[in-house]
């Protein structure tokens, strides 16, 4: 079966400095027409962060669209021109001040492929360690370290206390590898 949709038109219906929107007019499989509405965003990483202590490190941050605070692993968008792997170790930097002796990739996903082009890398760091020089941290962020170990982050996400989907999703990975934060 043919799934592939034709675009017949497009128009930049919003311009922000985070996202852009688009609004399409397609031509279905079938020869039926439709609308979508895309938000396009640029390349994203995220990071699983594991002390040798075996502790997750968490951001707690205020988040406007949720109207609420959040858990999240340390996450952020990939400059232009900079790779994914190079936007990993420089959020780690500006985000928690730490770099790591091992950051592996272990998924690339998309957030939410229904609207949004989204598309993020998910790293595990070990080995942490404190920078020397510490990069500016984005004015408009407000955040502060939790650590937690696995029963615990387990614990919250059951209980809906963790609901981000990076963050939900890394906490699961580090479930199936418990190994992850024991220096060897």
């Amino acid at each position: 079966m043919n799934f592939e949709e034709r675009v017949q038109s497009r128009q930049t219906v919003f311009q922000g400095g985070l996202v852009q929107v688009e609004k399409q007019e397609v031509t279905l499989p079938n020869q039926t027409t439709a609308t979508r509405e895309i938000v396009r965003h640029q390349p994203a990483i995220a990071v699983l962060m594991v002390t040798s202590a075996r502790q997750l490190i968490l951001e707690k941050q205020w988040r406007t669209a949720t109207n609420g605070v959040t858990l999240e692993i340390p996450a952020g968008k990939v400059e232009a021109g900079e790779s994914m792997d190079a936007a990993a170790v420089r959020e780690l930097n500006e985000e928690t001040r730490l770099k790591a002796a091992s950051i592996q990739p272990v998924a690339q996903f998309y957030t939410s492929p229904g609207f949004t082009d989204e598309f993020m890398k998910l790293y595990v760091a070990t080995g942490l360690t404190a920078v020397k020089t510490a990069l500016p941290q984005d004015a408009d962020e407000q955040i502060q370290l939790v650590y937690l170990d696995l029963p615990t982050a387990l614990q919250q996400v059951a209980a809906g206390t963790i609901q981000d989907a990076k963050t939900v999703m890394a906490i699961w990975y580090w479930q199936s590898h418990p190994e992850l934060g024991v220096e060897g």
